[in-house]
């Protein structure tokens, strides 16, 4: 994780091909985020609807990264 990362929690509303998803946010706001390498290896399956962490980048806050999804 990086140090300057934000953490946030938000849902997936919607799964594109590419491991890339629209997460909605707390607050509201739409990011599109890719999965981490940890969720890809151990491949961890995310879907329409489940609970994730995402790590925004402080330069862009419109990308970010699953971390975590929630059981």
């Amino acid at each position: 994780m990086a140090k300057d990362a934000i953490k946030m929690t938000g849902k997936v509303i919607k799964a594109y091909n590419t491991d890339e998803y629209d997460v909605e946010l707390e607050n509201g706001i739409v990011v599109r985020a890719h999965i981490s390498g940890k969720i890809r290896v151990h491949h961890i399956t995310i879907l329409r609807g489940d609970t994730v962490d995402v790590e925004l980048s402080t330069y862009d806050l419109t990308k970010g990264r699953i971390v975590y999804r929630h059981r």
